[in-house]
């Protein structure tokens, strides 16, 4: 009952406040909640990480956030875990690309590369974005298999690319080469930059994520594993931004 309180004190005081437009959350801890909590192998705490962010999100739909961003699987994952729990791995973020585009009026986004995903998943992640298009509401972009410096590189290589198609030269992009055109050629183009990035589990790392879109992010860091991340820890996360001030370099 003093949970269910203290929660709603929180909301009611967040009622007024300037909330993040766009949450960033490095899922993080669910292999090591899997060992602790039940000595189960690494797929038990996936899906158990996969069953959190459905609630995670709807915390943030429920506070009309625009924009989550879920940093589910790195590239640098992809080589450095074992095969057989990639494999599992990978039919868990297959799964969860499938339901959260059964989910009401969300929009689901696939942020980083298809190369080196395995077909079923690659396919899960399309499937997931041309059937919710046109949806208008909460917009869901799922990292998987991404790195952040990859992401600025494939931009640059994008840019390259439409300049030379359309006969530009080098010393012309030179000219033309700024922070704005780059953003456009990200993943996230067209999205506003994250406002808050969240980290579970105690890391305090970014780990190659968003690297260009977070220059300005505001951090925040939560011990809890991310199975067991509670509304009320993401409602501090939000008290926390919402009383900071905001200085964008200045």
């Amino acid at each position: 009952m003093l949970y269910r309180v203290y929660q709603r004190r929180l909301k009611n005081w967040l009622a007024d406040k300037d909330l993040p437009r766009h949450v960033a959350m490095i899922v993080d801890g669910n292999r090591r909640w899997a060992k602790i909590k039940a000595g189960q192998p690494a797929a038990y705490g996936h899906r158990a990480g996969a069953a959190k962010i459905h609630e995670f999100l709807q915390w943030c739909d429920d506070l009309n956030i625009d924009v989550v961003t879920l940093y589910v699987l790195s590239a640098d994952n992809l080589t450095g875990r074992p095969t057989a729990e990639l494999n599992e791995l990978f039919r868990i973020l297959a799964e969860l690309a499938h339901s959260l585009s059964q989910q009401g009026n969300w929009r689901v986004q696939h942020v980083g590369r298809t190369e080196g995903l395995p077909a079923p998943l690659a396919d899960a992640l399309v499937a997931a974005e041309d059937c919710t298009k046109d949806n208008t509401g909460l917009h869901v972009n799922l990292a998987v298999g991404y790195g952040g410096r990859r992401e600025i590189a494939d931009a640059m290589r994008s840019i390259l690319r439409s300049h030379g198609k359309e006969g530009g030269t080098l010393e012309e992009l030179a000219e033309l080469l700024t922070p704005d055109l780059i953003a456009d050629h990200l993943y996230t183009g067209g999205q506003p930059d994250p406002d808050l990035v969240i980290r579970t589990s105690g890391e305090q790392r970014i780990s190659d994520f968003m690297l260009w879109q977070s220059a300005h992010s505001e951090f925040y860091f939560v011990e809890a594993l991310y199975p067991d991340l509670r509304e009320v820890d993401f409602l501090r996360a939000v008290r926390d931004y919402a009383r900071r001030h905001r200085r964008f370099g200045s």
